[in-house]
């Protein structure tokens, strides 16, 4: 094993290490910590190249160009960079590298370091790690990495009439299809020959070999030969405690430049040239060349985000249409002529709406928010919803059915059963340190006992449980406060019969209140996100999940619970709960009973839809707004702040590694808060979109420029992620059907508790006399006594026309001196049938509905079930063609070397082994 220290600008350092050092078999701990035995006779003959020594010609050539991925002989590639600086414990340090980078040694891997006065900043040391083949072979086998075996012969789908119409959508042939397709088998060391490996140094694409170096790096000790501890353990441990400064890999060129290099694939040109820029907002995406560049795991995050996009579409549609309906019918609002007309509305005096502060008013004060309400809470709302229930099922059963055609299409069929225990995280294995027997495997494996496990659950349990209870007493002192501040803002007018109630032109004390509680509510959102999205990775590292899988479906479920809390209790409160426990003039309903002073808020005479529809809005765009500021212009400002090297740096001065140092680190939780983002949008455009039929249209363009921040961010702002598999969405899939599910439940209560629709659609066909809306307002509105309004709800000022001894409240109740005065009417209870009706039979349809297309859509397609049948067909049939020729070779071999007098009786015995074959 020769290690290459750069040092000095014309200096290389040859370190001549022992010859026992390269063979794995000397390295007990490491060989402990792996779990992998190198036989020396397999590390023999690994063909590496030695590094040409200074002074040759060939070296000083590819010193002039530093923009490279390749080691100083420009052979070996650059699988791995590792960075350090020297600092106060460097001592300590710097023993811990000695031991870590002597155990990479031990385990196969070759190293070179450039030196720090190689680096611009003159402080920064580079490790660069490279793989040779017997490593990546020996790996790829533990793994069991697919690769391919055989070009594959199966037909491509048929071309679609029409094609041409998606021309100008459609991407070069060799950016969609990077690489031929190909079958394949995980790899077996033993028969290498059977796979298609025409070059051994680019036989693993980039992405596998930085795979299966991190796989090393997070398993290799740090501490000496003949000592064990298990704390001292794996690269992640040694970011932690500064040993290490970065661990990244390199990209393959820069993003706005190919690579000079022939042999560099330029990969990341292509992605910022073809997906990144913001431009080609309406070209597809490149999934299989992000699946090649970045792996699987970002690439099925693109390509759900890209189908969600384009059926947001639909639904944007659907929505557009609906919100025009109430534009164009805009003037045929009877209800809203009524209350803006001077002798309907301008004669109505209503009750106040709070004590003491609150005046009486007029109806028609409120004649603008009721042509606002009109916009969205219209016949047209009803068939949206419904719509919209069906839309969330048929977007469901497509992504799987597209998902079962990515699994097929990257090799992630059989990946979940195969390599699941494969992901088990270092941080299980180092901490703890109970082991037992598999009764699979019968080896001795890691295991958390059961009352660790429990009290781990019981504190994280509690833990979620504060921080929900916590949100949910915000939500309380932000009603407090609407209470409060609607008394403070009725209080500015005192004389109701000029432009009563209004605060400035357009804004009634109602909206004031919604739109000031909203902002409110959603800075207390962003600050509680803050704190929790901390507590939730300390309390799940707490809990010590034991694969990667089971601690990000372990902290989405943590995390989607409070986001789901969060956000939409708010909307919930204004759905749900405002006004409809209010009770009427002479018995009032208070918040915290009657000795407060915070009487129950009101719904506006329109109704609480365009309140919902305010707090929907405010809260929704304010966090994508926020999302995309923090997402594109924070990285471009600490770009500008810091000065970042950039396109005027000549290659020659300015290495890849440290092009690739100074950008941002994706973390193993970046991907997480991109599905948290969009999972959470999902909600609001689902679980209210009765209330806001815009809402997938303010979706889709968000998500539109989402794609592309995000394609930019990864191929400019990011290091290169570490390449992961994964077949789907993982925890969001079941997250996403409950939601679909709850939505057609909120928006049916929405449709007939928050909406004036059900009371309208009543009085239309059961009271009206004209078969007309005609009289509706003055029918919706009960009559009470002022003599009878008790002292504590009557306004300081007890201003009231003499000629009117009664106001109207929004309710359905009989009119003082009737015999059941201030009881509930009949019509009351027909309203409240009719919505329970309204409810059942729209989630009975719904459902239905849902039900019947999710088994009319099969998950899986037939034409890829085909192809994988005849995948696994064609693999047992050269698998078996491949093992018979073996035997061929073999017996034909012992055939030469046996003696002639033994050669005369086998010829018979061959014969009856080849038939039998």
């Amino acid at each position: 094993m020769r290690r290459i220290t750069g040092k000095a600008k014309d200096e290389t350092l040859i370190e001549l290490q022992n010859a026992s050092d390269s063979q794995v078999t000397d390295g007990p701990a490491v060989l402990t910590a792996f779990k992998i035995n190198l036989h020396s006779d397999e590390s023999s003959g690994n063909g590496l190249k030695e590094a040409p020594l200074p002074g040759h010609t060939e070296t000083d050539k590819l010193h002039s160009n530093k923009d490279t991925v390749f080691f100083r002989d420009g052979v070996r590639r650059i699988d791995f960079v590792l960075s350090y600086v020297d600092d106060k414990d460097g001592e300590k340090k710097q023993e811990r590298r000695r031991e870590f980078e002597a155990n990479l040694e031990k385990a196969g891997l070759e190293l070179e370091t450039e030196d720090k006065s190689d680096s611009k900043d003159q402080k920064t040391y580079f490790l660069k790690i490279h793989a040779p083949w017997d490593v990546l072979a020996t790996y790829a086998d533990v793994l069991k990495i697919k690769v391919p075996f055989k070009e594959s012969d199966i037909p491509h789908g048929q071309d679609v009439p029409l094609e041409w119409l998606s021309h100008p959508f459609r991407l070069p042939d060799h950016v969609m299809h990077p690489q031929p397709d190909y079958f394949t088998y995980p790899f077996d060391k033993t028969k290498t020959d059977f796979f298609l490996i025409n070059d051994k140094d680019t036989f693993f694409p980039p992405s596998t070999r930085n795979r299966i170096v991190f796989y090393i790096l997070a398993r290799c000790p740090y501490y000496k030969e003949g000592r064990k501890d298990r704390g001292k353990t794996g690269i992640k441990r040694l970011l932690s405690n500064g040993t290490y400064t970065a661990a990244f890999p390199l990209h393959d060129c820069r993003y706005w430049k190919k690579a000079r290099n022939a042999e560099c694939e330029s990969e990341r040109y292509n992605l910022y040239k073809h997906w990144a820029r913001f431009l080609c907002f309406y070209k597809e995406q490149p999934l299989n060349l992000i699946r090649k560049y970045y792996g699987e795991k970002i690439g099925i995050y693109f390509a759900w985000l890209g189908f969600y996009t384009e059926m947001l579409f639909f639904a944007a549609v659907m929505g557009l249409i609906c919100f025009t309906y109430g534009v164009l019918s805009y003037d045929d609002n009877i209800s809203s002529q009524e209350i803006c007309h001077p002798k309907i509305g301008g004669r109505i005096v209503m009750c106040p709406l709070c004590d003491k502060k609150c005046p009486f008013w007029k109806l028609n004060s409120t004649c603008l928010s009721s042509w606002q309400s009109h916009l969205f809470d219209n016949e047209g709302t009803v068939f949206f919803a419904i719509f919209m229930g069906i839309w969330v099922t048929l977007f469901l059963e497509f992504w799987k059915r597209r998902q079962a055609r990515l699994e097929y299409e990257w090799d992630l069929v059989d990946f979940e059963e195969e390599q699941q225990q494969l992901q088990i995280r270092p941080e299980f294995e180092i901490r703890c340190t109970n082991r037992r027997l598999n009764k699979i495997t019968k080896e001795m494996e890691p295991y958390l006992p059961v009352t660790s496990k429990c009290a781990r659950f019981c504190l994280s349990a509690a833990t979620v449980i504060f921080w929900i209870s916590l949100i949910v007493a915000c939500i309380i002192g932000v009603i407090a406060y609407r209470l409060a501040v609607y008394a403070a803002f009725a209080s500015i007018i005192k004389d109701p019969m000029r432009k009563i109630q209004l605060v400035g032109r357009f804004i009634t004390p109602q909206l004031a209140t919604s739109v000031t509680a909203s902002c409110i509510n959603f800075v207390i959102i962003m600050i509680l996100n803050f704190f929790y999205e901390r507590v939730a990775i300390w309390i799940t590292d707490l809990e010590i999940p034991k694969t990667h899988l089971e601690y990000e479906n372990r902290l989405t479920m943590k995390m989607f619970l409070f986001q789901f809390v969060n956000y939409y209790s708010s909307c919930f409160y204004v759905a749900f709960f405002k006004g409809k426990f209010v009770g009427y003039p002479g018995d009032y309903s208070y918040m915290f009973g009657n000795w407060s002073n915070l009487r129950n808020e009101e719904c506006d005479p329109g109704g609480c839809l365009i309140e919902l529809t305010t707090q929907l809005v405010i809260v929704m765009t304010g966090k994508q707004l926020c999302g995309n500021i923090q997402e594109a212009l924070l990285p471009l400002i600490r770009n500008w702040w810091s000065g970042r090297r950039g396109r005027h740096n000549p290659e020659n001065h300015y290495s890849r590694w440290e092009q690739d140092h100074v950008l941002q680190n994706f973390s193993q939780l970046g991907l997480f808060y991109e599905y948290l983002e969009m999972v959470v949008q999902f909600g609001f455009i689902t679980l209210f979109v009765a209330s806001f039929p815009l809402a997938p249209l303010l979706a889709l363009f968000n998500n539109i420029l989402e794609i592309r921040v995000d394609a930019w961010k990864f191929t400019t702002q990011f290091k290169r992620p570490m390449a992961s598999k994964a077949r789907n969405i993982g925890a969001w899939q079941e997250i996403l059907n409950a939601v679909a599910i709850l939505s057609v439940v909120t928006n049916a209560f929405i449709m007939a508790f928050t909406s004036d629709m059900i009371p309208r659609m009543v009085y239309l066909y059961a009271y009206s006399k004209e078969s007309s809306m005609r009289g509706y307002v003055n029918n919706s509105l009960s009559i009470y006594d002022i003599s009878q309004i008790p002292e504590r709800n009557m306004p300081e000022d007890n201003w009231f026309d003499n000629a009117t001894s009664t106001c109207r409240y929004r309710d359905y109740r009989y009119p003082p001196g009737h015999q059941r005065e201030y009881t509930h009417t009949m019509q009351f209870w027909h309203i409240l049938a009719a919505k329970m009706a309204f409810i059942i039979i729209m989630e009975h349809v719904v459902f239905v509905v849902k039900f019947f297309v999710a088994w009319m859509i099969p998950d899986v397609p037939s034409d890829v079930k085909a192809r994988i049948k005849r995948e696994r067909y064609l693999i047992q049939e050269y698998l078996h063609n491949y093992e018979v020729e073996q035997l061929k070779l073999q017996l034909s071999a012992s055939f030469i070397t046996e003696p002639q007098s033994e050669m005369t009786l086998t010829p018979d015995k061959h014969e009856v082994l080849s038939e039998c074959l």
